[in-house]
């Protein structure tokens, strides 16, 4: 696991879930690439972090509490 393969996996439920980009990218503390809109924009979009982040837990919780985990077992030599 690398530092980018968790940014992924942080990344991908939220995108499939329908959080727009720019709320899952502040989130995850990337800056803009558009220097303009770097000066200018100074949004932090909390509202939608808050909803995003809860959803991430709600995510969490379920294959804690009873999600269909497919288990990994080694084959036998």
């Amino acid at each position: 696991m690398t530092g980018h393969g968790f940014r992924s996996t942080a990344s991908t439920p939220p995108h499939e879930q329908g959080f727009p980009s720019d709320v899952i990218e502040r989130q995850l503390a990337h800056k803009e690439s558009n220097a303009v809109k770097e000066a200018y924009n100074r949004a932090q979009h909390l509202p939608e972090r808050v909803k995003m982040m809860q959803a991430w837990s709600d995510y969490l919780d379920g294959l804690r509490i009873g999600a269909d985990v497919v288990p990994i077992q080694r084959k036998a030599d």
